[in-house]
């Protein structure tokens, strides 16, 4: 690899060790790879673009959500990497694969959700493709501006660390299908339809945050790659995370202690935001007024690389969800 192209600045896991040799393939063809957008200067403010995958029996099964939810789900999800660089939505463009015996209300219904999404973060669907295949899937490609957009990288010791809303709802849905039952009725919801929090994202960037991502993978494996990208040491106190509150019942039958279950747990979309030391409790009621969602500070940012989790005074090892573990 061309060493003026430097490797992407990932935490741990196989799946961002995979990046990494896709980059050193790429050599100079490379950009940053290792925030949550793509981010392109557009005179006075910033074009964001971001693409995901959602595929059936990986991200979603047809036995546990609706069409629409499925349209919803994925949709949501790659909004949420707009969220998370303080952008708003311009729109985005849906490629769908499906088996040929798919019925067209189906596919019809998925693409409603699709839209439904878009439209709720402010955006339109732009285009997409459709083709077959032997199993679903849905890649959405977003597409936003921002005024000031918000990487992984500006973290600085001394910042707050804070998240939003709370987390470990859509694990608790998971773990209650995994074993046949249904979910909490919360939890269903907080898998099936999470919400981008794209009006969080810019009310964060607007207000000094430093450094901010979307916790797709879970808060133990995320936070590492914010911390990678800042090369700073998150400490993170785990007894202070705003979790659900279906967790608890799902997390006894695991015999983990609700935080911990709650910060392996992945596709919250939350966001986890470095915010400078001044940002108090009064600016975060302020935040819960404009926003309707909670903020609630878990941590600090210090000198080192890392990042240590907190669990009842005692330092705990915990890892999020990687693709390829």
């Amino acid at each position: 690899m061309d060493p003026a192209v430097p490797s992407p600045a990932l935490g741990p896991g196989a799946e961002f060790d995979l990046i990494r040799a896709i980059a050193r393939a790429l050599g100079g063809a490379a950009g940053p790879l290792a925030d949550d957008c793509a981010l392109i200067p557009d005179g006075a403010a910033t074009l964001a673009l971001s693409t995901d995958v959602s595929v059936e029996n990986v991200h979603f099964r047809r036995d546990w959500l609706e069409a629409h939810e499925i349209g919803w789900r994925a949709a949501a999800g790659a909004l949420s990497d707009l969220a998370a660089e303080g952008a708003e939505a311009i729109g985005l463009l849906a490629a769908v694969t499906a088996p040929r015996s798919v019925a067209e209300r189906d596919l019809v219904e998925l693409m409603r959700g699709v839209g439904e999404a878009a439209a709720a973060a402010g955006g339109t669907v732009l285009g997409g493709d459709l083709s077959s295949a032997p199993l679903w899937s849905v890649t959405i490609t977003v597409v936003g501006r921002a005024a000031r957009p918000v990487t992984r990288a500006g973290a600085r010791p001394g910042d707050g660390l804070w998240v939003t809303g709370t987390l470990g709802g859509a694990r608790a849905a998971l773990e209650a299908w995994l074993r046949g039952d249904q979910p909490d009725p919360d939890a269903r919801t907080a898998f099936a339809h999470p919400i981008p929090r794209i009006a969080a994202g810019t009310w964060l960037a607007g207000h000094g945050a430093t450094a901010m991502l979307d916790l797709s993978d879970g808060l133990a494996g995320d936070s590492r790659h914010l911390a990678a990208a800042s090369g700073v040491q998150l400490t993170l106190q785990l007894d202070d995370l705003p979790v659900a509150r279906a967790v608890a019942p799902e997390a006894e039958r695991l015999r983990l202690a609700p935080a911990a279950f709650a910060a392996q747990g992945g596709e919250d979309y939350e966001l986890l935001v470095a915010l400078p030391s001044g940002f108090a409790g009064v600016d975060a009621e302020a935040f819960r007024r404009a926003t309707g969602l909670g903020l609630t500070r878990i941590g600090t940012a210090g000198a080192g690389a890392g990042v240590r989790l907190i669990l009842g005074g005692d330092d705990v090892a915990l890892a999020g969800f990687d693709h390829f573990r």
